[in-house]
Formats: C-alpha cells, sequence, structure tokens
C-alpha cells in the first residue's frame, strides 16, 4: 500500500455495515431456526448468506478502488496490518481451544476413566465404568457410535501435508516475484497456489467420504470423532476461505492490482495462507500422528 497521501484519512461514510448486520442476523436466525425445524428457517439462512455475500463484493471493493486510487496513506497501512494481525491471533487462540480439548481428553479425563492418574480415578473406574480400560482413540466406556478404526497418517493426509508444504512455497515465491515487480510471475505462482488450496481441499472431502464408509469414523464416534472431524472440519473451511480470498488477489493482479509497494492486500492473504499451513501441521502431528 502506497503512502501517496499525507493528510489524515476519515473513512467516509459507508452503508456496507449495517449491511452486513442486517445480513448477519438473518444468517444466524435463519440458522438457529432451520436447526430446530422452525417456519423459514432454510430460507431465512440462504437470504442472510446472499446479502453477507453482497456486502463482501461491495465493502472490499470500495477497498480496493480506494486503495488503488492513493487514498489511503501511511496511516491506514499501519492500521490494516494491525487489524490482520489481530485477526490471525484471534484464530491461533480458536484453534488452541480445540487443540486443548484435545489434549485434555488425551491426556486427563480419558485415563481418569480407565482408573488412571490417581485422585479418585480409581473409584471412578469401579464405580462407574468397570473393566473400561482407557486407549486412545476412544469413543468412551460406552463405545458411542460403534466401532471404527483409526485415520491413519499415511495415504491422504501425507499428501495433503505436503501439498500445503508447497503452496507455501509458491505464495513465498508469488511475494518475491510481486516485490520484485514481475506481474505475469506473480500471477503463475498464485495460480499454483489457489490450484493447491482446492486440490487440498478436494482430497479432504474424499478422505471424510473414506472415513465415514470405510473406517466408520463419524461425528458420532465419542471424544476422538467429534474432535478429529472438528479440527480437520474447521481447517479445511480455512484452507477453502484462504483459497478464495488468494483467488480474488489473483484477479484483482490480472486487472493490473498491486505493485511492488503497494500490494497488503495479498501480504494479508499471504500471511493467513501460512498460518493455515502450520495449523495443519499442528493436525497432522497430534491427530494423525500421535
Amino acid at each position: 500500500m502506497s503512502s501517496t497521501t499525507s493528510a489524515y484519512y476519515i473513512p467516509h461514510a459507508a452503508r456496507w455495515p449495517i449491511v452486513g448486520s442486517i445480513g448477519l442476523f438473518i444468517f444466524f436466525y435463519g440458522f438457529a431456526t432451520w436447526l430446530n425445524e422452525g417456519p423459514f428457517g432454510k430460507e431465512m439462512f440462504f437470504l442472510g448468506t446472499g446479502i453477507v455475500v453482497f456486502m463482501m463484493f461491495g465493502w472490499f471493493g470500495t477497498v480496493a478502488k480506494e486503495s488503488e486510487s492513493g487514498t489511503y496513506n501511511s496511516q491506514v497501512d499501519s492500521s490494516f496490518r494491525m487489524c490482520m494481525m489481530w485477526f490471525i491471533f484471534s484464530e491461533v487462540m480458536f484453534f488452541a481451544a480445540f487443540f486443548g480439548a484435545l489434549f485434555y481428553a488425551r491426556a486427563f479425563s480419558g485415563p481418569w476413566l480407565g482408573g488412571i492418574g490417581g485422585g479418585g480415578a480409581e473409584m471412578t473406574n469401579e464405580v462407574l465404568h468397570i473393566g473400561h480400560n482407557y486407549v486412545w482413540p476412544s469413543n468412551g466406556p460406552e463405545h458411542i457410535g460403534g466401532d471404527f478404526k483409526q485415520m491413519g497418517w499415511f495415504g491422504l493426509p501425507l499428501i495433503n501435508t505436503l501439498l500445503l508444504l508447497t503452496s507455501g512455497l509458491t505464495c513465498t515465491f508469488a511475494h518475491h516475484a510481486i516485490r520484485a515487480g514481475h506481474r505475469k510471475p506473480f500471477i503463475l505462482w498464485l495460480a499454483a497456489t489457489v490450484s493447491i488450496g482446492f486440490f487440498f481441499v478436494g482430497l479432504q472431502g474424499y478422505e471424510y467420504y473414506h472415513a465415514y464408509h470405510a473406517l466408520n469414523l463419524k461425528m458420532t464416534s465419542g471424544i476422538y470423532g467429534s474432535t478429529f472431524f472438528m479440527l480437520t472440519g474447521f481447517h479445511g473451511f480455512h484452507v477453502t476461505m484462504g483459497a478464495i480470498i488468494l483467488m480474488v488477489v489473483m484477479f484483482r493482479a490480472m486487472r493490473s492490482h498491486f505493485s511492488a509497494e503497494n500490494h497488503f492486500a495479498f501480504e494479508a492473504a499471504a500471511w493467513y495462507w501460512h498460518f493455515v499451513d502450520v495449523v495443519w501441521l499442528g493436525l497432522f502431528i497430534f491427530v494423525y500422528l500421535l
């Protein structure tokens, strides 16, 4: 983002915040109503989704035009960077909660149910769950969801790990290209990153199909099934969003947006993409390997 304006930037009156608020309200109201089988829940959900998508196109388009016109200065640039940093920090805390749940189940609550760990764990096992021997992965003393098989690390998980690591490299190559002012290589490396991202999501969808039909591993397969699908599912959602963001950046680059000095939209997307890569490495180690 270039500093072409020295005056302090004051945002103009915008209609997009109220449009977004209305869309989110309809979205969540429709989603809750749909889950509870209320009237017009499904219709409200999709209406809210449409309003939110419309808001995002309009608002982001306005910001892109202002950036390309040289409206912003160094103060706006700093505020954008700080906002992205705090957003990524919030995402770190989001995943930390799920990793924490996985760690607590494996290291504390699971062993307690099996009479391991002291502090009354033996009594819990003898009174409530006689004969339950704790092993991980576990679906609990009652074998919730029936028998299942653990998702191994070899095969699709390993391939997806290599794909994401490769996408991190292609994203870095794109960054070096735009910093050097080389637009065509920038677009090509972006296209490679986006393609790898969507390919990753496709393979993860196939992995879920395999888990359901061949391993009987489902969301209802106790604590292992719920933590497995929550962690990998939310990560897959983040990969999808990151790939869409990078694709929008690629389309903007094809319209001659960005320069060696003004390309923070791409930098923000790259930060997000590298964060997604790091989270997957944690997932691969703690969910698949250990």
